[in-house]
């Protein structure tokens, strides 16, 4: 991945529906080029086209943080049976205090407590966690930071 192909997925980060003709215009490239690009990268495995939602916005009262401590021995297994729920979105094995960190949606706290205590407590080999509700989302950002903010694209010498 070069730094056209960093531009090409800032551009769609801001507006997925930036014309391929207007990334091109902007980085000085054909559209043939920034969609074989783009291709290549969907096909990589780079870059997956998705709508975003916003939980709170679509009916969702709840929505959670879980750090989970978990038996290291079979944590890939715990992982993926907490992976098969509905409710999380999000679910990832790190280092650190925690094991597995889950962000999950509910429709109120209600359900997160149903969820908390008759699916998640309920994998074998949970030991401990711990739940940070949200109470507001101040930011959220699913955009990539700039590797060099000082490097521009008109100022590469890039064969495309």
């Amino acid at each position: 991945m070069d730094e056209i192909d960093r531009e090409i997925i800032l551009a769609l980060k801001s507006d997925g529906r930036t014309p391929f003709a207007q990334i091109a215009e902007k980085l000085g490239l054909s559209a043939g080029t920034i969609r074989k690009r783009f291709n290549r990268m969907e096909a990589e495995g780079v870059l997956k086209v998705v709508i975003s939602t916003n939980p709170m916005l679509i009916g969702y009262q709840s929505m959670a943080l879980i750090g989970i401590k978990a038996d290291v021995r079979h944590l890939e297994e715990i992982a993926s049976q907490i992976a098969q729920y509905e409710e999380v979105i999000y679910l990832i094995i790190c280092t650190g205090t925690y094991n597995l960190i889950a962000e999950v949606v509910c429709n109120d706290n209600n359900h997160l407590l149903k969820f908390l205590t008759e699916k998640l407590y309920a994998v074998p080999g949970i030991r401990e966690t711990d739940t940070f509700t949200y109470l507001k989302v101040i930011k959220e950002v699913y955009t990539i930071p700039p590797k060099d903010v000082s490097y521009t694209v008109e100022s590469a010498n890039v064969a495309v």
